[in-house]
C-alpha cells in the first residue's frame, strides 16, 4: 500500500463535536430525511402524521445536551444521541452515507456509554430497515430479538415494533476498529 493510500485509509471521515443549539435545524433536516429513508413502509401508518420536519426540529432541540455531530468539509453530516445505555438516535446525511461517518458516530456513542459505566449498549431499529440492521451487525452489534419501542408523540405514547440490538462494551483496546 502506498503512503498516500495508507494516509487516506487512516484519515477520519470527519470530526466529532458536542452539539450546540445552533445545530438543531441542520440536525432536524438530516433526521427527517434519514427517518423517512429508514422508516417509511416499516412503521405503522398512524405514526407518519407525527413525523414532520417541524416536529424533528423540536425533537432535536430537546436532545442537544445528549448529542454529538459529525462535521466533514465544514458541514454537519450526521449526529448521534445517547440516553443512558441507549444509542437513542443515529442518522447520517445521504451525501455522507458509506463514508465511515456512521461508524465514527456509533463508536462515539459506545465510548460515551462505556465511560458512563455501562457494560452493554443497546438501540432499537425497525425490522424492515435492512441497511441499518446490516450496518449494526457489521460493527459487532447483535440482534437480540423483537421488542416494542415506545415513542412519544403529541397524542401520547405510541408503540413501534422494532428489534433490539446490543453490543458488549469491553476495553476499547480489546475491540477491533
Amino acid at each position: 500500500m502506498s503512503t498516500n493510500a495508507r494516509d487516506a485509509a487512516s484519515t477520519p471521515p470527519g470530526v466529532l463535536r458536542k452539539a450546540t443549539p445552533n445545530d438543531a435545524a441542520t440536525v432536524a433536516r438530516i433526521w427527517h430525511v434519514g427517518w423517512q429513508d429508514g422508516h417509511l413502509g416499516h412503521v405503522p401508518a398512524e405514526l407518519l402524521p407525527y413525523r414532520t420536519e417541524g416536529q424533528f426540529v423540536s425533537r432535536a432541540q430537546k436532545r442537544i445536551g445528549d448529542m454529538w455531530v459529525a462535521v466533514a468539509g465544514g458541514e454537519t453530516v450526521g449526529f448521534v444521541v445517547v440516553k443512558g445505555d441507549e444509542v437513542e438516535q443515529i442518522f447520517v446525511a445521504r451525501s455522507a452515507r458509506g463514508t465511515g461517518v456512521a461508524a465514527m458516530l456509533l463508536r462515539k456513542a459506545e465510548d460515551e456509554i462505556r465511560g458512563a459505566g455501562h457494560r452493554r449498549a443497546w438501540l432499537a431499529v425497525v425490522a424492515g430497515n435492512q441497511r441499518a440492521r446490516s450496518f449494526y451487525s457489521r460493527l459487532g452489534w447483535r440482534d437480540s430479538g423483537p421488542m416494542s419501542y415506545v415513542v412519544e408523540i403529541e397524542a401520547g405514547p405510541f408503540v413501534v415494533p422494532t428489534h433490539r440490538y446490543e453490543v458488549d462494551l469491553t476495553d476499547p483496546a480489546d475491540s477491533p476498529r
